[in-house]
């Protein structure tokens, strides 16, 4: 067959199906034939050169196709039955699929690199911003905890999850956000029970109302990034320190 690779090649079944055994029919099979306009019979024979029994002639001798434990490993000598595996089985594409080892190692390459670079981030950044990072996953509980928990504790998340660390990380407001969860926490600002305005806890003066149908934080952080908002910010964070 013109342009068909001559190498070994693995097939798996999908759905993550393994039983100890799985049989696939491989006579009385019907292929269209675009070329020619009409559906040819298949059948796989070891004695054969072809798949399509038009093109057969004499004694078939048969085989059966067997998956163990979901895999089946088809030698390059063996090119119908990889051929009737990869191009011409009905059920190619719902039952089982190839591997492809290329393509599986440079996603794992991809994988490697993203979690080195998200590794590299917690090397890189602050506590403070670590510490903001964390909060999106385990909320409040994280002022409970010493900067090296928070450390490992990002090195876990950056290692399990990459992308969501480094994504997270980028966020350029994640920081403000972490520091208006720690004022309201520290008891410096309040919100009020229905979520909807911000205030100074000492004078119950208000800081802003919160946007309607917004998250409550993100509002804030929002807010500290105006001309207004700055004075509040830095006012913030002299009494945090």
């Amino acid at each position: 067959m013109k342009n068909w690779e001559i190498k070994d090649r693995t097939y798996v079944l999908k759905n993550g199906m393994s039983p100890l055994t799985y049989k696939i029919k491989s006579t009385g099979l019907l292929f269209f034939d675009e070329e020619k306009g009409v559906n040819r019979e298949l059948r796989y024979s070891t004695n054969q050169r072809s798949l399509f029994v038009d093109e057969q002639d004499g004694f078939a001798k048969l085989e059966h196709v067997v998956f163990v434990d979901g895999v089946l490993t088809v030698p390059r000598n063996q090119p119908l039955l990889q051929q009737l595996l990869s191009l011409h089985h009905p059920d190619r594409s719902n039952l089982w699929e190839e591997i492809d080892f290329v393509q599986e190692a440079m996603d794992d390459i991809d994988i490697i690199e993203l979690e080195l670079e998200a590794l590299k981030l917690v090397q890189e950044l602050d506590i403070e911003h670590l510490e903001a990072i964390l909060r999106t996953e385990i909320g409040s509980d994280v002022t409970k905890m010493s900067s090296k928990e928070i450390k490992r504790d990002c090195y876990m998340f950056a290692r399990n999850m990459p992308k969501l660390f480094i994504e997270v990380a980028q966020d350029e407001d994640i920081k403000l956000r972490n520091l208006a969860n720690r004022c309201v926490e520290a008891g410096i600002v309040k919100l009020t029970d229905d979520n909807t305005i911000f205030k100074w806890s000492a004078n119950s003066k208000k800081i802003m109302t919160v946007p309607f149908d917004e998250h409550p934080y993100a509002a804030f952080a929002r807010f500290l990034k105006t001309d207004e908002g700055v004075d509040v910010m830095k006012a913030i964070e002299k009494k945090l320190s």
